[in-house]
């Protein structure tokens, strides 16, 4: 088995002390090697608390679920970079501080059903089964569903279950959901996924044109999805929710 004895993780880590094993052997087939506990600890306390995320069980959450475990051995240094983090096919690991405020947005209770739409390798999943009830992470890409598998179970995320499944069409044999967190942005209002909303749900993600985009919180208000700006933010565009193309005479 090949080994990788990462030392640092990316610009702001570069020195690091007494390295510890993660579990990334078993879902990638190699052996990452850096201080992840004190890289997390970096991450929480220089990247999400400063940008006014209070809450303090999502902190802890963020501190516990080792992202390097989500990423294959090639990216895994750059896990906790405040960045946003290409995993393939168009996709990314939402960088630390979006994702946080994305999800102190949405409150998410400990007895909330959550949909995690576009989970990827399944980090996002991971943090939030450690706030709610039980968590689906929807995915499009087989691949990623089946290492996002392996990386939930290596992390011990009960509560969590990969799906396979177009993302526009959301998830129907576990709604309705309480909150349903949208992993990149989409240029449309994803109104069929807002029908899969509990009454007082929530609906987080990034919405609008590339230069203009912001993080936005969505609520079904008689039938429809009503959103407001929560910050400024940017992500990959989501497979299914680009604008149709714009008539020009």
């Amino acid at each position: 088995m090949q080994r990788l004895n990462v030392q640092g993780c990316g610009p702001r880590l570069r020195f690091v002390r007494p390295c510890r094993r993660t579990s990334c052997a078993d879902i990638w087939g190699f052996e990452v090697m850096f201080d992840t506990a004190n890289a997390r600890r970096l991450m929480v306390e220089g990247q999400i608390r400063t940008a006014d995320v209070t809450d303090l069980d999502l902190l802890a959450a963020m501190q516990s679920v080792p992202r390097e475990q989500f990423l294959p051995p090639a990216l895994a240094e750059l896990a906790y970079v405040d960045k946003d983090i290409p995993v393939g096919a168009g996709r990314a690991m939402l960088k630390p501080m979006v994702l946080a405020k994305l999800i102190q947005a949405a409150r998410v209770q400990k007895t909330d059903r959550v949909l995690d739409v576009a989970c990827a390798t399944g980090y996002s999943t991971a943090v939030l089964a450690q706030l709610a009830g039980s968590v689906v992470g929807l995915e499009d890409n087989a691949e990623f569903a089946a290492r996002a598998k392996k990386a939930l179970t290596a992390a011990g995320a009960a509560k969590a279950e990969v799906v396979v499944g177009p993302l526009t069409a959301g998830w129907p044999p576990a709604a309705p959901y309480d909150v349903i967190l949208m992993n990149g942005s989409t240029e449309t209002v994803p109104e069929t996924l807002g029908g899969q909303l509990q009454p007082n749900g929530r609906l987080v993600g990034i919405y609008g044109p590339a230069h203009a985009a912001k993080a936005m919180i969505f609520h079904m208000i008689k039938g429809h999805l009503v959103g407001r700006p929560i910050f400024d933010a940017a992500a990959p565009l989501l497979p299914g929710f680009a604008a149709p193309p714009a008539f020009v005479f």
